[in-house]
C-alpha cells in the first residue's frame, strides 16, 4: 500500500507541485452545469433577438424605399410590362373629280398576322408539360389557312399561306387585306393570330386618271409603317400626303401577359385621330376616261412610241382631263408597274415644232409689224447666219398674207416676220406665255421646258426658235399658249386641284395663280381669226394645213406642228423621227376650251401619223356635246393664203 500523509493524502509527486483540489461532489457539479447552461442559453437568446430585430428594421427600411421613395418608379415599370401604346389609324380623304365623283377613297380593313417561330417553340413547351396530349404545329397552321380561305375566299392563296405561316419567321403578315367581319371570326377562333387596324385603298375607276391621282399604299415590310397610316407612293397622293393622311390617333391599353389580348377596360390617354381631308379636282371623270381612250388609240393608229393630251378651260385654266396613252391600273398589286407611273404630260418636254409659231404671231401683231392681210413675198429658202432653211414644200417666191404664212406653216414667212419683231421682244414674249418655266399647275415632277438664256443666243439660234426647235415645252405649257389668245390676251396658269374639304365639310378653295397679260384683247382675237384659216379647206393652195380639225358647226382655231427630233448619238437632228403636235381652240369665236395634243416618233408616212388634227376633231366633238356648246353664230370665213 502507498505511503500517505499525516493527513490522509498522498504524498506530491514532487516537491513544491500545488496540492491538488478536493473533487466536486454530485450536488455541487449539477448545480455549477445549471448555472453555465442558463449563461448560454441567455446569449443565445438575445443574439436571436438582435438578429430578428435587425431583420424586421431592414424589412422595414426596404418596405418604406419601395413604397415610399421607389414607389412611382417600380409602379412605372410594372405597368410598362404589360402596357401598350396602339395606334388609332386616321381615315384618309378621298379625291374628287370637279363633279364629286370619287376617284380614291379608303375603306376599314385588317392586317392579320403570325409568329411562326414564337408559335412554335411554345407548343414545344406544351408538349413537354404535357405528352399524353400532344399539340401539332402542321395540324394548327393547316387549320389557320383552310379556315382564312374559307372566310377570306379568293383574296388569299392557301398555299402561300402555309409557307407564309411555316415559315422561320419571327412575325409575318398573312394578309393587310381583309375584310372586318371575317377577320373577327378569325380572331375568335385562332387567338394566337394578330389583328391590327388597317384601311385600304380604293380606286373604283381602276387606271381612270391613275397618273394624275397615283396610288397610296400600307406596306407589310415596314413595322414602322405598319403602325401608320395609307402613304401616298406617286401622284398626287404623294405630293399632297400630308392632307390627305391626317394625323393618326394613339391610346395606352393593358395587355394580358405575352399576349397581344388588350384588358377589357385598361385603355387610357386617348389621342383622338385626327381624318384627313378631301382634294377635290378640277377634271371631269367623263371626259378624263374618253381623253385617255382617245389618246391610247391615236398613238397606235399614228405608230407612235407615246402620245399626251389635255384639255383646259379657257377662262379658268382649269384642267378638264390630261392623258397619256400609257398608264396603270392602281387598284391592283399586278396593275402598279412602276415604268408606267409617270405624268408625260407635265414631266417629259419636247420642241414644238410649228405650233410655236404662234409666238410670232402674236408679237408681230402686238408690235404692229404687220396685219393678217399684209402681203409677204415668200421665197422659198432664207438664209439665217450660217445654216439655210426652207419650207416644208418646195416652191419659189410666193405672195403670202401674213394670215397665210401661219395657216400653211410657212417657214421662211415665219422667220421673215420674227426678223422684224427681233430677238429682245421675241425672247420677251416666250417668258410672257410662260415657256421655260413650270406652270404650278399642282402635280409632282413637272418639268420647265427649256428655253436657251438670252445672252447665249447665237447667231444660228434665231432661225431656230420661231420655228419651234431649239427649245422645249410640255404639252400643257404649250396649250397655255394657246389659253393665252383664247382668254383675250391673258394667260391664266393651269390647275387642277380646285379646293381641299377639311374633315368638318370646310371647303378651303385653292390659291388661284394670278393671270399675266400676254397681249392686247385686239391682238388675241386677230390672232385667233387669223388661225382659223389652219383648218380650212379651198383650192389653188388656199387650205390650211389641218382641215382634218374641223368641225361641223363649229369655228375653229388651231396650229399644226412637226419637230424633227435630235439624234444625241449622232450628234444632229433626225431625218426620221418627230415631234408632232395640234393645239386648237373651241369655238374660236366664243372659246370654252383649248385642247393640246403631242405624238413621240409616229410613223410618220401613215396617214395618221403626220397629222394630230383627226385626234383634235374627235376631240372636240366630244366637248361640243357634252358640255352642250352652242353652235358658232357663223362659219369661219375663206380667206386667200397665197396670191395669185
Amino acid at each position: 500500500m502507498a505511503e500517505r500523509n499525516q493527513d490522509g493524502r498522498r504524498p506530491s509527486a514532487r516537491r513544491g507541485a500545488p496540492a491538488r483540489r478536493a473533487p466536486l461532489s454530485p450536488g455541487r457539479v449539477r448545480r455549477v452545469t445549471k448555472r453555465a447552461a442558463g449563461t448560454d442559453h441567455r446569449a443565445r437568446v438575445l443574439v436571436v433577438r438582435f438578429l430578428l430585430i435587425a431583420s424586421l428594421v431592414a424589412a422595414g427600411l426596404k418596405l418604406v424605399q419601395v413604397q415610399g421613395f421607389k414607389a412611382e418608379e417600380l409602379a412605372g415599370r410594372a405597368l410598362q410590362q404589360r402596357a401598350e401604346t396602339i395606334s388609332i389609324p386616321a381615315l384618309r380623304g378621298a379625291i374628287l373629280d370637279r363633279n364629286g365623283a370619287r376617284l380614291a377613297f379608303t375603306l376599314e380593313s385588317k392586317a392579320i398576322a403570325y409568329r411562326p417561330n414564337p408559335q412554335r417553340a411554345e407548343i414545344d413547351k406544351v408538349n413537354a408539360a404535357n405528352p399524353d396530349e400532344p399539340l401539332s404545329f402542321e395540324q394548327e397552321t393547316a387549320d389557320i389557312a383552310r379556315r382564312m380561305r374559307e372566310l377570306l375566299g379568293p383574296a388569299v392563296d392557301e398555299a402561300d399561306l402555309l409557307g407564309k405561316l411555316r415559315s422561320d419567321r419571327k412575325f409575318i403578315f398573312l394578309t393587310d387585306n381583309a375584310e372586318p367581319g371575317p377577320a373577327r371570326v378569325l380572331a375568335q377562333e385562332f387567338p394566337q393570330l394578330i389583328v391590327e387596324n388597317r384601311a385600304v385603298r380604293e380606286y373604283p375607276g381602276g387606271a381612270l386618271a391613275a397618273n394624275i391621282v397615283g396610288y397610296a399604299h400600307w406596306s407589310m415590310d415596314d413595322p414602322d409603317t405598319s403602325k401608320h397610316n395609307l402613304h401616298g407612293r406617286v401622284g398626287l397622293e404623294s405630293l399632297r400626303d400630308n392632307d390627305l393622311a391626317g394625323q393618326p390617333g394613339s391610346q395606352m391599353v393593358e395587355t394580358q401577359e405575352g399576349s397581344d389580348v388588350v384588358i377589357p377596360f385598361t385603355e387610357r390617354e386617348p389621342k383622338p385621330a385626327v381624318d384627313g381631308s378631301d382634294l377635290e379636282l378640277t377634271i371631269d371623270s367623263d371626259l378624263q376616261f374618253y381623253l385617255q381612250q382617245k389618246t391610247a388609240e391615236y398613238a397606235r393608229r399614228s405608230g407612235a412610241a407615246s402620245a399626251s393630251a389635255v384639255v383646259l378651260d379657257v377662262k379658268t385654266g382649269e384642267v378638264y382631263a390630261l392623258a397619256n396613252d400609257k398608264t396603270f391600273d392602281p387598284s391592283t398589286p399586278e396593275g402598279r408597274d412602276p415604268k408606267l407611273m409617270g405624268n408625260p404630260a407635265v414631266t417629259t418636254p419636247f420642241e414644238p415644232g410649228s405650233v410655236n409659231k404662234i409666238v410670232t404671231a402674236m408679237a408681230a401683231i402686238e408690235y404692229g409689224v404687220t396685219t393678217p392681210d399684209a402681203v409677204q413675198s415668200v421665197p422659198g429658202s432664207i438664209k439665217v447666219a450660217d445654216r439655210t432653211v426652207r419650207d416644208a414644200w418646195n416652191h419659189g417666191p410666193l405672195n403670202m398674207s401674213t394670215t397665210g404664212v401661219f395657216a400653211k406653216s410657212s417657214n421662211v414667212g415665219t422667220l421673215m416676220l420674227a426678223n422684224q419683231v427681233g430677238p429682245d421682244r421675241f425672247a420677251d414674249m416666250l417668258a410672257r406665255l410662260g415657256i421655260g418655266t413650270r406652270t404650278g399647275v399642282g402635280l409632282p415632277g413637272e418639268s420647265p421646258g427649256r428655253v436657251p438664256a438670252r445672252n447665249q443666243w447665237s447667231g444660228s439660234t434665231f432661225g431656230n426658235l420661231p420655228i419651234g426647235q431649239g427649245l422645249s415645252m410640255t404639252v400643257l405649257q404649250m396649250a397655255g399658249m394657246y389659253q393665252a389668245i383664247a382668254n383675250d390676251g391673258v394667260r391664266v396658269p393651269p390647275r387642277i386641284i380646285s379646293a381641299r374639304i377639311d374633315p368638318h365639310g370646310k371647303r378651303i378653295a385653292e390659291p388661284r395663280p394670278e393671270p399675266v397679260r400676254v397681249v392686247s384683247p385686239q391682238t388675241a382675237t386677230t390672232v385667233r381669226e387669223m388661225l382659223r384659216a389652219v383648218v380650212q379647206k379651198a383650192p389653188n393652195q388656199n387650205s390650211g394645213t389641218a382641215p382634218g380639225a374641223a368641225l361641223t358647226g363649229y369655228q375653229i382655231s388651231g396650229k399644226t406642228g412637226t419637230a424633227q427630233q435630235f439624234d444625241q448619238v449622232a450628234g444632229q437632228y433626225s431625218d426620221s423621227k418627230y415631234w408632232i403636235t395640234f393645239a386648237g381652240i373651241l369655238p374660236a369665236d366664243n372659246p370654252r376650251f383649248v385642247v393640246g395634243m403631242v405624238y413621240d416618233s409616229p410613223v410618220y408616212s401613215s396617214p395618221e401619223g403626220n397629222s394630230a388634227a383627226p385626234f383634235f376633231h374627235d376631240v372636240a366633238s366630244y366637248l361640243a356635246q357634252r358640255y352642250n356648246i352652242p353652235l358658232s353664230a357663223t362659219e369661219s370665213p375663206i380667206v386667200p393664203l397665197v396670191a395669185p
